[in-house]
């Protein structure tokens, strides 16, 4: 009998000593591991990579989170499956998304903000245009379906663009590559950098005024409300997991990615990363003293304004206190692995 207390006091201790050591390890303190779903805006590419990276290097894990990222992609709306309760945290490409939903009176809000500048662009075929303004004289301009509702009123008022240039852009390169005077929207960190035949000229909003973010966190506003720690380890685990991306080892990320998107190759996601880098997308602004993801509740306010003035929204109709919060960023977070990391 004593010897089989003392088996089970052995077996209390080792697994209590298992139990301390993952937590001095972790730096965290304990949490189940709680499961989470994560949907993105579009295929799993170099600009989702510091999520990638939290899963791969078991940045989330150490939070006490699973995270699951769903895909999204042309044909699926992932943007859908927050309100819905199918997953817990969404990546939107504009803080114009959740804008639209407190509009709607659906209960979302912004928590983090992972680029400080907008990708989105125009391109052309080299040297045909000098500057974004000499594309209102475009014969065509390919752009989709939701840009029509979102930077595209501010191009027509700012910039003297004209809806008779406007042709259906079909996530396909070719009819862009098969005539010489039209233009394009492009992402700088994708189509832009997936044309072979040529290196096109890349004009990103971002560089004449635009002031979007762009790979923006929502979350539905019960979840802040009922479990604001879930939120913040969230958040957190997804800065350091980018700050591991961008100045790390990026590898297993890069696993990762293509293991969801076989058509990306490690050129690709280098070539991805270099062009985030070069413009300065993610660690720049309020990122660089505040940490990843910051976001400056003036500016979005701002741009709430000039959205007003372009006609997309009326004044009084989005209450910006609901549609974003700043209490989850702006902390500081991930600035000491950042440096740590440089001076490696």
């Amino acid at each position: 009998m004593n010897g089989m207390i003392e088996t089970k006091l052995k077996r209390m201790g080792l697994a209590l000593a298992a139990l301390a050591g993952g937590l001095i390890g972790s730096g965290m303190a304990a949490h189940a591991q709680d499961k989470v779903g994560f949907a993105t805006n579009w295929k799993a590419q170099g600009s989702q990579g510091g999520f990638y990276q939290a899963i791969a290097d078991g940045t989330y894990k150490k939070y006490g989170l699973d995270v699951e990222i769903v895909q999204g992609g042309p044909q699926v709306n992932t943007r859908a499956l927050l309100p819905a309760g199918k997953v817990d945290f969404l990546l939107s490409p504009s803080p114009q998304n959740a804008l639209e939903n407190n509009r709607a009176k659906i209960p979302t809000t912004i928590v983090a903000a992972f680029f400080q500048k907008d990708p989105q662009a125009l391109m052309a075929h080299p040297g045909r245009y000098k500057e974004l303004g000499d594309m209102k004289a475009a014969p065509m301009v390919f752009i989709g379906k939701p840009a029509q509702f979102t930077w595209w009123p501010w191009l027509k008022l700012k910039f003297g663009f004209s809806d008779d240039q406007v042709k259906p852009y079909n996530y396909t390169l070719a009819p862009f590559l098969t005539k010489p005077d039209s233009v394009q929207q492009a992402y700088a960190t994708a189509e832009a950098l997936y044309v072979d035949t040529f290196k096109p000229d890349v004009f990103m909003l971002a560089d004449y005024g635009w002031t979007a973010y762009s790979n923006i966190i929502e979350t539905r506003s019960e979840l802040i409300q009922d479990n604001p720690d879930l939120v913040q380890r969230f958040v957190d685990a997804s800065i350091i997991g980018w700050n591991n991306y961008l100045y790390g080892d990026r590898k297993q990320a890069y696993a990762l990615i293509r293991e969801d998107n076989p058509e990306m190759t490690e050129e690709k996601l280098e070539a991805e990363v270099a062009e985030i880098q070069r413009r300065g997308l993610a660690d720049t602004g309020d990122a660089v003293d505040k940490g990843l993801g910051a976001i400056d509740l003036k500016r979005l306010a701002g741009f709430h304004d000039e959205m007003v003035e372009v006609g997309l929204y009326k004044p009084g109709e989005i209450d910006l206190k609901t549609a974003v919060t700043d209490q989850f960023v702006n902390k500081g977070v991930g600035l000491e692995v950042r440096k740590q990391l440089e001076t490696k």
